[in-house]
């Protein structure tokens, strides 16, 4: 879906006892879920659906551990939902691997795929993935220059530290019509990350959750110098995401008393601060949709013009009929207004979010533009 900006939902793939009734889904349930939640997106008009990459309990240990096995699954059951992950280990995933992997997913899907890369959340993968956590930026720096060499360059010659060298080697299939899939590079805390970002002009996506809108503004505004550093544009042409979390209901006092229990015990923030307390110091939005437009249009005052706005729906035990209910109003009252919004404000020189075709169009203008 050509757009100015993407809206879209990520899922933390998380399978959590609803607090309500003390149920708690399947792995079988909560993969179907997911499947339904996804063409629920494109149904209701949202352009994106992220899945994060996860190995290891409360999350599923089948679909989140191979997103790119789900989202395949999507890509055929869907025509315009852009696919992208929430995650994608860069650390302890082998980078011809991935590199395999996506360009596959993008034949797949019609171009309909980017990824984030990411180094996790958890500790214990590395050594499950025969890795060391104290490698782990080092990971993330030369495993990303590998995978962008192996999509850049027919036959790869390449040594470094942490894999066996390769000589001759061509990753395959190619990406689709000589275009990789567009990179986010995902981090809350870590400037070295965003500063990669910066250095390769890929886009830099804050998942803006758990961290008050200080810290993201100062993440941000690093990517974006350091973006212009590195002569991709302007700052404020940087390509920018945001993560957000969201309930909502029609009434904004039903919304809290119907999320109160599944905040107390989430298995993230469960039995600490209180809603109110994380509502006010982070992006949580608790209320009506009115509400979650005024917050969400507020986040552009920190980071400037952004690209892809993501929300965090299915966690913490909802049911999948709750879930539902949240992306139709998320369809009917709440992002139509946001695009119109924010396309409103957002100045001609900032580019749009990017897709395949845009990206293809933009290589075979190049040549032309440099000529000229």
């Amino acid at each position: 879906m050509e757009t100015d900006m993407q809206f879209g939902v990520f899922s933390v793939s998380d399978i959590t006892t609803d607090p309500t009734n003390g149920r708690t889904p399947g792995e079988a349930e909560r993969i179907q879920a997911i499947v339904t939640i996804a063409k629920k997106a494109e149904e209701v008009g949202l352009d994106v659906f992220a899945l994060g990459e996860h190995h290891n309990p409360p999350f599923f240990s089948f679909f989140s551990s191979s997103p790119t096995t789900t989202l395949a699954y999507i890509a055929a059951q869907t025509s315009t939902l852009q696919l992208s992950t929430a995650t994608t280990l860069i650390t302890t995933n082998d980078p011809v691997k991935i590199a395999e992997d996506y360009a596959m997913l993008q034949h797949l899907a019609g171009g309909r795929v980017d990824l984030m890369m990411g180094r996790g959340n958890t500790g214990p993968v590395y050594p499950w993935f025969g890795q060391d956590i104290r490698n782990g930026l080092p990971l993330a720096v030369e495993n990303y220059a590998l995978l962008r060499r192996l999509w850049d360059e027919e036959v790869v010659d390449w040594s470094g530290q942490f894999r066996t060298p390769l000589q001759g080697f061509t990753s395959t299939p190619r990406p689709l019509d000589g275009v990789p899939p567009f990179v986010w590079h995902g981090s809350i805390r870590s400037p070295q990350i965003a500063e990669q970002a910066a250095y390769y002009g890929d886009g830099f996506f804050h998942n803006h959750i758990f961290w008050p809108a200080e810290h993201t503004a100062r993440m941000v505004e690093f990517y974006r110098r350091r973006y212009e550093h590195h002569g991709h544009g302007a700052a404020d042409q940087a390509i920018v995401g945001l993560g957000g979390q969201v309930f909502m209901r029609k009434n904004s006092q039903d919304a809290v008393r119907e999320f109160r229990p599944y905040f107390d015990n989430a298995p993230v923030y469960g039995h600490g601060p209180s809603l109110e307390d994380f509502s006010r110091e982070t992006p949580l939005t608790v209320g009506s949709p009115q509400q979650v437009i005024e917050r969400t249009l507020g986040f552009r005052e920190y980071v400037g013009d952004y690209q892809r706005q993501l929300f965090l729906i299915d966690h913490a035990g909802l049911p999948l009929k709750t879930v539902l209910e949240q992306l139709d109003m998320l369809g009917e009252e709440v992002v139509p207004v946001l695009r119109r919004e924010f396309a409103a404000l957002k100045p001609a020189h900032v580019p749009d979010a990017p897709t395949h075709a845009s990206r293809v169009a933009a290589r075979q203008h190049t040549p032309e533009e440099v000529s000229a």
